[in-house]
C-alpha cells in the first residue's frame, strides 16, 4: 500500500481557497470499505462506491464480498461465494479506485464486520478505515455484532440518495456523507429479471452479465 506524506500549501494559498482545494483533491486519505452479498453486484454498488472514493479522496474503495451474510444465510439461497466473488471482480475491471477482496471468503464461516475491520486494521495500522454503508443499514448498525465496538476501528461513512430523507448518525461514530444520484434497482429484482429471462442491461456491467451466463446463475445461461 502507498502512503501519501501530507501536502504542505503554501502560504499564498491561504487567500486562494480554489486553489487549496484542487492541492487538497490529490491527498488519498484511507481505505474504504464496502461490504455486501454481492448476488448479484449491480451498478448502484459500484456508483456508490466510485462516489465515495471521488468524494472523500480515498486511496481505493474495497468491495468485500461476504462469506456468509449474517443478515441473509436461511432466508434464501445464496450463490457460492467464488461465484459471486467472480461477479464482483468483473463489476470493477478497469475502474479507477475500485478493488475487490476476498478477505471474508478466505477467513471462512459466519461474516461479521468487527472481524473483518480488526484484520484490516492490524495489517493496515497507520490507514484510516471507512466503512460504507447505505442509509438503511446505517439504521440498523446497533444489531451488528460488537456494535459497540466497530465506531473506535473505522469513520462510518454513509451513502445517501438524492431525494432521501437523512437518517440519524448512530452514537460514538465519527460520521461522513456522501451523496450518489439514485439508481432505483436492487439484487433481488435482477436475480428476479434473469430467472424470467428479461434483460438485465443497463443494471449489469456486461462482465457480470458474462459470468452470471458462464457460471449458469440464477437460471441464465449455463457452463
Amino acid at each position: 500500500m502507498t502512503f501519501v506524506t501530507p501536502v504542505l500549501l503554501p502560504a499564498e494559498t491561504l487567500t486562494d481557497p480554489d486553489h487549496t482545494l484542487r492541492e487538497m483533491s490529490l491527498v488519498r486519505r484511507g481505505l474504504g470499505i464496502l461490504g455486501g452479498t454481492f448476488d448479484p453486484p449491480h451498478l448502484g454498488h459500484i456508483a456508490a462506491a466510485k462516489a465515495v472514493f471521488d468524494t472523500l479522496s480515498l486511496e481505493r474503495v474495497l468491495l468485500m464480498v461476504a462469506n456468509e451474510p449474517w443478515q441473509k444465510v436461511g432466508r434464501r439461497p445464496l450463490s457460492a461465494p467464488e461465484d459471486r466473488l467472480a461477479m464482483t471482480m468483473a463489476a470493477v475491471t478497469a475502474i479507477d479506485g475500485l478493488e475487490t477482496s476476498d478477505l471474508e471468503i478466505r477467513r471462512g464461516g459466519p461474516t461479521y464486520t468487527i472481524d473483518s475491520l480488526e484484520e484490516l486494521r492490524s495489517a493496515n495500522p497507520d490507514t484510516d478505515l471507512f466503512l460504507i454503508l447505505g442509509a438503511d443499514a446505517a439504521a440498523g448498525l446497533d444489531s451488528w455484532h460488537r456494535s459497540n465496538e466497530l465506531p473506535g476501528l473505522a469513520t462510518l461513512v454513509i451513502v445517501e440518495r438524492d431525494g432521501e430523507t437523512r437518517v440519524a448518525v448512530p452514537d460514538g461514530w465519527s460520521t461522513e456523507r456522501v451523496t450518489m444520484p439514485r439508481v432505483d434497482i436492487s439484487s433481488t429484482e435482477l436475480r428476479a429479471f434473469a430467472a424470467k429471462g428479461e434483460p438485465l442491461t443497463p443494471f449489469l456491467p456486461a462482465p457480470v452479465i458474462e459470468e452470471i451466463e458462464s457460471r449458469g446463475l440464477y437460471g441464465l445461461g449455463g457452463s
